[in-house]
């Protein structure tokens, strides 16, 4: 049967007059309701775990906006965290895990299909979700990439540059690799549950592909997210996949055709009209307004809003942000974004 959903209709590469549109992020500390119920859950990581309290918070801003699409409310580190990482939150300052140095630290982690009994409340949240979400809003499931994955567990923090990863893969290639392969194929598995809980869209983040240039690019992000997609696609025929290799500047040109991706999510630092040329070509993109306005709003803010969506509507488009919505925006300017997208 064909879908109405139009995220869905978009990715399997129809053009629609009026995009759909959704936001990274868009539950999250802008909202008011947000913080009320992170109130109520006592911590970050609490929240991610407590099934109803994480269905709670994603079902909120389809309350308020009318999204296209929910995407679960979870972390990309709760992966390591089920491989046996120590994880903790720092107020004021994010993440924190056990690091990975020598062979003797990766030892210590859990096999791939060990994860799941760490992860079943993720499961849990994506089957509250399927049932509660309106019946025309796709609920997407989704998972960070190996190899930002791995500068988290590597650094045991977020880095500026990356710089712990760099030099581990650079002066132990085979301990870096182990790493890789052991988060590509967590990946898969926690993807592939997410889908049978529920999920019809799954979306992979890699937030730092970016600093991997030449042929770390391709053997580290290019091929992980191929050999992810393609063992999704075996596993569950027709569920669309988005790649989103953040910083990638030219290598977005290619990225769906190397990878099998569904549709290229696309950051703010290339313009919608190189993207129309050199991307969209291969199918679906997805992006890419400036994050900024949504704080500082008004007639620029319709204006790009306009831009984006012309410059990419003669092909499949999704409408979101070039990376996810910070806690300064104003819920006011999300509201203009998405009537501006919808001609209101």
């Amino acid at each position: 049967m064909a879908t109405t959903k139009k995220i869905l209709r978009a990715l399997a590469g129809e053009t629609l007059e009026t995009p759909p549109i959704w936001m990274m992020r868009q539950a999250g500390r802008y909202l008011p309701e947000y913080r009320a119920t992170r109130g109520e859950a006592g911590d970050f990581l609490s929240l991610c775990y407590n099934p109803e309290l994480a269905a709670e918070v994603t079902l909120q801003p389809i309350r308020r906006y009318g999204f296209d699409a929910a995407i679960l409310f979870a972390d990309i580190l709760l992966l390591p965290q089920a491989l046996g990482a120590d994880l903790w939150f720092v107020t004021g300052e994010g993440p924190r895990l056990s690091t990975i140095e020598t062979q003797e630290d990766f030892d210590k982690l859990k096999a791939a299909s060990e994860i799941h009994e760490t992860l079943n409340p993720v499961y849990e949240t994506v089957r509250i979700l399927s049932r509660e979400l309106p019946e025309e809003t796709t609920l997407i499931g989704f998972a960070g990439a190996p190899w930002t994955v791995a500068t988290y567990m590597i650094a045991g923090r977020g880095t500026p540059d990356q710089g712990p990863a760099h030099a581990l893969k650079d002066s132990n290639p085979a301990l870096f690799d182990q790493v890789i392969d052991l988060l590509t194929e967590g990946t898969i598995d926690y993807l592939s549950k997410q889908i049978e809980a529920g999920a019809e869209v799954v979306k992979i983040f890699d937030s730092w592909a970016g600093s991997l240039k030449g042929a770390d690019f391709d053997k580290y992000a290019l091929e992980p997210a191929k050999k992810i997609i393609a063992a999704l696609k075996e596993k569950h025929p027709g569920i669309p996949v988005i790649a989103f290799p953040r910083g990638a500047g030219e290598r977005y040109e290619g990225f769906a055709k190397a990878t099998g991706a569904d549709c290229v999510a696309v950051d703010d630092a290339v313009s919608a009209e190189w993207v129309a040329e050199h991307v969209q070509k291969d199918g679906c993109v997805q992006g890419n307004l400036k994050s900024s306005h949504m704080v500082t709003g008004g007639q620029a803010l319709v204006d790009e809003t306009r831009r984006i969506v012309e410059a990419l509507g003669k092909g499949p488009h999704i409408f979101n942000l070039g990376h996810g919505i910070t806690p300064d925006a104003d819920p006011e300017n999300v509201q203009l974004m998405i009537d501006t997208v919808r001609g209101k």
